[in-house]
């Protein structure tokens, strides 16, 4: 299983809770990540956590204002990034572009993607990763899994038609250890989360919870 953990803009201590993951992965053995915000994907790199970016950008040249790119990434030892997140869409041919270019940079990638649909059209691109995330309940605290199962089970279907070597991941809402079994028996291989550990007054129980 695959936790990832996306702190978004929230105000939290990123560092803290990187060390926390760092814990609990090694000792539940199970893989978790983090994305923090840009300026602090040094530190949490250097807990020693598998660290993550929230996005990576295309460029066309050299002279670009403004841009995360994944040559600069991978020089700093991110392991990964989050492409097409609901709160950062892209074009599919964009997304293209990122997983190529992560892939190139020695990068793996979750796609994220709204509907069982756009599922199967991101798994084309070949990414490591793809994670079904109905917008509507992102934040909400009401997890897909339990709000909207078919779509889960739907989402793995579509993914496992294109490639069965994808796997999927659930988000939205999901926020207790109940949420993440239901999500699993839905065939979801992990899970992408944000609020319900980068809000938490404790988020060492809470991602405790999850896997308890």
């Amino acid at each position: 299983m695959f936790i990832l953990i996306n702190l978004k803009t929230y105000v939290c201590d990123s560092v803290e809770i990187a060390r926390i993951a760092k814990d609990v992965s090694e000792e539940f053995g199970v893989r978790i990540a983090v994305a923090p915000q840009a300026m602090y994907l040094k530190d949490v790199a250097e807990t020693g956590v598998e660290t993550w970016a929230q996005h990576i950008d295309t460029i066309s040249g050299n002279a670009n204002t403004g841009r995360v790119t994944a040559n600069e990434l991978s020089r700093m030892d991110i392991k990964g990034s989050i492409v097409n997140h609901s709160e950062r869409r892209l074009l599919l041919a964009e997304i293209d572009e990122c997983v190529r270019d992560a892939f190139e940079n020695g990068m793996e990638t979750v796609v994220c993607a709204n509907n069982p649909n756009q599922i199967a059209a991101v798994t084309t691109l070949g990414p490591n990763f793809v994670a079904i995330e109905p917008p509507e309940l992102i934040g909400s605290g009401i997890p897909v899994s339990k709000a909207a199962p078919d779509i889960v089970k739907e989402a793995v279907e579509s993914a496992k038609r294109i490639d069965p070597n994808i796997p999927v991941l659930c988000g939205a809402g999901i926020s207790t250890g109940e949420d993440v079994s239901a999500a699993i028996r839905l065939g979801a291989k992990g899970i992408l989360l944000a609020s319900g550990i980068a809000k938490s007054n404790s988020p060492s129980k809470a991602l405790r919870g999850l896997l308890e």
